[in-house]
Order: structure tokens, then C-alpha cells, then sequence
């Protein structure tokens, strides 16, 4: 038990930590994994980063607010532990704290990967990210695909995000958010941040990484990036799974965090070159929630005045179309995930799930409703 707990590092050891990492030659890669209460997935986590073709030099896990054995199982697991003080700004805050005592200890052309405890990286992570981290991109995030479990909320899950690889492989690695699954950063564009935060440049009002105020802090991250001129990549190579929602309370919650968070980076940022773009889709997303209630009131309509159905051509166009983007998107799932997203109640369901998540999102930011993660 000493041995492990001699891995639990308090403010004074960071500079210890890295200088006995640091290789003779060449630039090191610190992992930083944020944790509350994963004891049972924080070994997995670290175990896919010692498996990568090349290794990072320091895997530091941020213990916050845990209650259960989190820090004795990742230094069990071979990762060195820092546990958070005081924290009361949850992913954001712990790797805040972890930050402002690593970056001061590390040179320029180090990097940092950023990655969830419930993530579990590719062999090729590391080494490709690390390839690609080059002068003018901001980071590179990974591509994710959702592990087994959750039944069939967790299935329509694991298709999203298949479909979500799928773009951007065909963007050729171009994406609009870095995801906070894993991503690899420069040390030199972090202080970049940190520095554009504490002038002014960038919100947020604190010389820190993240910003604690937001609810989306890897989007939000994501922003600052492209408007200090920064690129944002996820290449083929970089490749991980990460857990799904396995209820749909669970997956709600999430997802209207996610898409509140969004709009309020949105309008912390305002009407800019980069977020122009982002405001569009903004914009999309709500043309097709008004789109989808026509629909749905033209058969209610239907049903209501005849008892039968009688889609206009258009609304039966608009069908078909949907089944087939729904089914041609998966089929890197199999044959048998195609047949069931080609059954039109399947993918609706989803589709009218999110969609209303997406209206809550926009109603409780519009309103500025009490916000809870």
C-alpha cells in the first residue's frame, strides 16, 4: 500500500515528476485524465495509454471529489495521482488545478493529452496525434466509437456516432469541436490561451486553460482555439471508445447540457468570423425542429379529419430521404444495424428525441434558466 500511495503527488512534486519523465531527447507527452468516482474504468483508461506504439512520458490522474477508489486503483494502475483542493468547478476546475502546476514545469514543444476517464484510446493514438500536432493547429481530438451496453438507447448511440465518423473521415479530419474524449495539445498554444484569457483576448476573466463559467468547457476550449487562428483536427488514425448513456434520463441530461452549453459559448463569443458558421447551424437545427412539428401536425391532422393517413408528396419525399440517410450512414455497423435504421420508427424516435432536447436547450438559454450538471 506505501508503494502505491508514494504515487499521490501534492503541489511541490509536479516539477520532480516531469523532470524524471523527460526523456534525453525529443518532446514529452503528459496525459491528463480527470476523474470523479471511475474506480472501475480508471485502470482500463490507463492501461490503453501504456499499450500505445509510443507511450506518453507522465500519465497523471486528476482524483476529484472522489469518495470511492479511484486514485488507489490509478496508482495501482501505474499513473500518478494529483487530488484536487477545494474544487467546485467540476471536469473544468480539476484539470485547471492539475494544469497551473504542470505548465510552468513543461518546455514548449511538449504536448498534452486531455482524456476522459471512461475513454479508452487506439494503440495508434498517441503517436498519430503527436504526427499531426503541428505549427498552426490547435489540437488534435480523437475519433470515438460508443462500447456495448444500454440496450437500445445505447445502440441508436454507438449508429450516432458511427455516422459521426463517418463525416469526418469524409471531411478528412476537419471537425468543429474537440472532443473531450481525448485530445492532444501543444504546451505552447495552452500558454497561448491562458495568456489570451488573462488579457482580455478570449473570455473567461482567469489566466486558466478552461473556462469555469461554461457548461461545454471542450467546446468552449475549441473557440478560443480557432480565434487565436488555430486549426482543429481529428484524423482517421485517432482512434477511441468511450462509454454510452445507458438510460434516456441519462442521455438527456447530457445531451442538454451539451447543446445549452453550445449556445451560450455561441453568445459568450457573439457574431464573429469563426462563429458564423457555428450560428448557421445554430440556425439549421432550428428550421428543422419547425420542419419536423409541420410534419407531425399534418398527421395529426390527417388522423384527426379521417382517421387515415395522407402525406403529401413532399412530407413523403422528406420520408424517404430521411430512411435512406439513415441507413446508407451506418454501414460501417453491419448489415443488420442498415435493416433496423431503414425502419423509419427506429431512427424517428432518436431523431424527435434529440430535436427536443435541442428545443429545451434553446428555450432554457433563451431564458436563462437555473443550469444543473
Amino acid at each position: 500500500m506505501l508503494a502505491v500511495m508514494e504515487k499521490v503527488l501534492s503541489a511541490g512534486d509536479f516539477a520532480a515528476a516531469v523532470k524524471a519523465a523527460r526523456a534525453p531527447h525529443g518532446p514529452l507527452v503528459v496525459a491528463l485524465i480527470p476523474a470523479h468516482d471511475e474506480e472501475d474504468q480508471i485502470a482500463q483508461a490507463i492501461r490503453s495509454l501504456h499499450e500505445q506504439e509510443t507511450s506518453p512520458g507522465l500519465i497523471v490522474v486528476c482524483a476529484d471529489n472522489c469518495t470511492d477508489g479511484t486514485a488507489r486503483e490509478a496508482a495501482a494502475a501505474g499513473a500518478l495521482v494529483y487530488e484536487t483542493v477545494g474544487n467546485r468547478h467540476k471536469k473544468a476546475g480539476a484539470l485547471n488545478q492539475a494544469l497551473d502546476l504542470l505548465l510552468p514545469e513543461l518546455r514548449h514543444d511538449d504536448a498534452v493529452l486531455v482524456m476522459d476517464a471512461d475513454s479508452f484510446l487506439a494503440p495508434t493514438f498517441v503517436a498519430e496525434a503527436r504526427r499531426h500536432l503541428k505549427h498552426g493547429v490547435g489540437g488534435v481530438g480523437g475519433v470515438f466509437t460508443g462500447r456495448d451496453g444500454g440496450g437500445f438507447v445505447g445502440m441508436l448511440q454507438r449508429n450516432e456516432y458511427a455516422r459521426y465518423a463517418r463525416d469526418v473521415a469524409r471531411l478528412k479530419g476537419k471537425v468543429l469541436v474537440l472532443t473531450g474524449t481525448a485530445t492532444l495539445f501543444s504546451v505552447k498554444t495552452l500558454r497561448h490561451v491562458v495568456s489570451a484569457r488573462a488579457n482580455g483576448t478570449l473570455p473567461g476573466g482567469i489566466a486558466q486553460v478552461y473556462d469555469t463559467n461554461v457548461l461545454t468547457e471542450d467546446n468552449e476550449l475549441t473557440l478560443a482555439l480557432l480565434h487565436l487562428g488555430y486549426k482543429v483536427i481529428s484524423p482517421k488514425g485517432c482512434r477511441l471508445t468511450t462509454e454510452v448513456m445507458e438510460t434516456w434520463p441519462d442521455l438527456y441530461r447530457q445531451r442538454l447540457r451539451w447543446k445549452r452549453g453550445a449556445i451560450e459559448n455561441l453568445r459568450d463569443y457573439g457574431f464573429t468570423r469563426v462563429t458564423l458558421s457555428y450560428w448557421g447551424r445554430q440556425l439549421f437545427t432550428l428550421l428543422g425542429i419547425l420542419v419536423t412539428l409541420a410534419y407531425l401536425v399534418s398527421l395529426g391532422f390527417s388522423l384527426a379529419t379521417d382517421q387515415t393517413i395522407h402525406l403529401h408528396p413532399l412530407w413523403l419525399a422528406v420520408t424517404g430521404i430521411f430512411v435512406a440517410e439513415r441507413v446508407v450512414t451506418v454501414r460501417s455497423r453491419g448489415p443488420l444495424q442498415m435493416a433496423l435504421a431503414g425502419v423509419l420508427f427506429v431512427e424517428m424516435t432518436f431523431d424527435l428525441f434529440l430535436q427536443a432536447v435541442h428545443g429545451k436547450a434553446i428555450w432554457d438559454a433563451a431564458l436563462g434558466t437555473e443550469r444543473r450538471w
